[in-house]
């Protein structure tokens, strides 16, 4: 979806460079990719001390053939 924006010139040749992109739009995208994921990661974070942990759980005994 095209979408126009007023993004600060020096800003973007900035990152352009820094990030070794070819193009405004490549360093657009991975920052809102970068963006992205660390907000996932924080809900992730927010889930520490929320979920039940058994120390008593043996994983391999679910993986055994029978």
């Amino acid at each position: 979806m095209p979408t126009n924006l007023q993004l600060d010139d020096k800003l973007i040749s900035r990152a352009v460079k820094l990030g070794g992109h070819r193009t405004k739009r490549a360093a657009v995208m991975q920052a809102l990719s970068d963006y992205v994921n660390s907000l996932e990661q924080e809900k992730i974070f927010e889930m520490f001390g929320k979920v039940e942990y058994r120390s008593d759980y043996n994983y391999k005994k679910q993986r055994a053939r029978k």
